[in-house]
C-alpha cells in the first residue's frame, strides 16, 4: 500500500470520525467538538461528546474493522469475493450463541464475545461441511447457499429462545439483532477493542499464508504450505472478530463484503496491506452509516444493520452478476 492511499484511508477515517462527534439529534460545530475533547467548553456540549459521542464512534471504529478485516480473510482462504461473516452465516451463528446467554442473564463483557465467538466457529463449521457435503466448497454460489441455510437455521433458533424470555429482554434482542451502537459503554468498547485488535494481530501475523491461500489449495501446498491447518485458524480468526462485533454492536451486515472491494480498487495489494486497508475503510463505513442512522430521521433512530444492507444488497447483487459471468 503506497504512502499516498494509506494517509487518504487514514483521512476518511478522521473525517468519518468527526462526523460522527458532529451530527446527532443535536449537532456540534467542529470547533466546539475539539473543545470538548480538550475538556473546554459548554457542559452540555462536554456531556454530548465526551459522554455519548466518543464511545459510540470508537466502538463503531473497532466494529467496522472488525467485520472489514474478517471479510478480507475469509475471502482470501475461499477465494471467493463474495465471502463475509454475515453472508456465511457467521455473523448469525455468533448472535445465537450471544442471545443463549443472554436469556440465561449472562451479559458480562467478557463472557459474552465467547459465546458469540463459539456460535460463530459452529456455523463456519457447519457451512463448510454443507458445502463439502454439496461437493462445491470452492463455488460461490454453493457457499452463499449454505451460508443462508445455516444463518436461517440460527435465525429460528433465535426466535425459539426469545419466544420463552421475558418481554423486557425479547424486545432488547430484537433491537440488537438489527445492529445498534446505542449500547456503547466503556466496558463493551473496551471488550471490543481488545478482541479486534488481538484477531487483527493475528490475521497480520499470518499474512503470507493468506497470501499462500489465495493460490489455491493445490498451489499452496506444492508451497509447502499445510493447508488445512492454515485454514483452520484463519476460520478461527475471522470468526473471533466477527463474534466480537456482534457481541458488541449485534448484526451488522455487508461491511465484510464491501469494504475489501473497495480496498483492492483503491490498488491495495497483498492481504497484510488489504487487511489494514480494509479496517481502516470499515471503522469510516460504520461510523458513516451510524450517522445516518441517527439523524436521517431524528429523534427516532434507524436500525444501523438496516442502513448497511441498504447499501450492502445493491453491491452484493453486482458482485454476484460479475462473478457468475466470469
Amino acid at each position: 500500500m503506497s504512502r499516498r492511499t494509506a494517509a487518504l484511508l487514514v483521512a476518511v477515517l478522521l473525517l468519518a470520525v468527526m462526523l460522527g462527534l458532529a451530527l446527532g439529534s443535536v449537532a456540534l460545530a467542529p470547533d466546539v467538538v475539539v473543545a470538548a475533547l480538550l475538556g473546554r467548553g459548554d457542559p452540555t456540549a462536554l456531556a454530548i461528546v465526551n459522554g455519548l459521542r466518543v464511545p459510540r464512534v470508537a466502538l463503531g471504529v473497532f466494529v467496522g474493522a472488525g467485520l472489514a478485516a474478517s471479510g478480507t480473510a475469509l475471502q482470501a482462504t475461499l477465494r471467493n469475493p463474495l465471502a463475509e461473516p454475515y453472508l456465511l452465516g457467521v455473523s448469525g451463528g455468533a448472535a445465537m450463541g450471544a442471545v443463549l446467554v443472554v436469556v440465561g442473564g449472562l451479559t458480562s463483557p467478557v463472557f459474552l464475545p465467547l459465546a458469540a465467538f463459539v456460535g460463530a466457529a459452529v456455523a463456519v463449521a457447519l457451512v463448510l461441511l454443507v458445502a463439502r457435503a454439496a461437493g462445491g466448497r470452492s463455488d460461490p454460489r454453493v457457499l452463499l447457499m449454505a451460508g443462508v441455510v445455516v444463518g436461517a437455521f440460527c435465525t429460528a433458533a433465535i426466535m425459539v429462545l426469545l419466544a420463552t424470555a421475558p418481554e423486557g429482554a425479547v424486545r432488547g434482542a430484537l433491537w440488537w439483532m438489527m445492529g445498534s451502537l446505542g449500547d456503547a459503554r466503556a466496558a463493551a468498547v473496551t471488550s471490543v477493542a481488545a478482541y479486534v485488535l488481538v484477531g487483527m494481530t493475528l490475521l497480520l501475523w499470518w499474512g503470507r499464508d493468506l497470501d499462500v491461500l489465495s493460490l489455491g489449495e493445490e498451489a499452496a501446498a506444492a508451497l509447502g504450505l499445510d493447508v488445512d491447518r492454515a485454514t483452520r485458524r484463519i476460520y478461527l480468526t475471522a470468526s473471533l472478530l466477527a463474534a466480537a462485533t456482534v457481541a458488541g454492536a449485534g448484526l451488522i451486515g455487508f461491511v465484510g463484503l464491501v469494504v475489501p472491494a473497495i480496498a483492492r480498487a483503491l490498488g491495495v495489494r497483498g492481504t497484510r496491506a488489504t487487511v489494514v486497508a480494509a479496517a481502516l475503510l470499515g471503522g469510516a463505513l460504520v461510523v458513516v452509516a451510524d450517522v445516518v442512522a441517527r439523524t436521517v430521521a431524528s429523534p427516532a433512530e434507524l436500525p444501523l444493520g438496516a442502513v448497511t444492507a441498504l447499501v450492502g444488497v445493491p453491491f452484493f447483487l453486482w458482485r454476484l452478476r460479475a462473478t457468475a459471468a466470469r
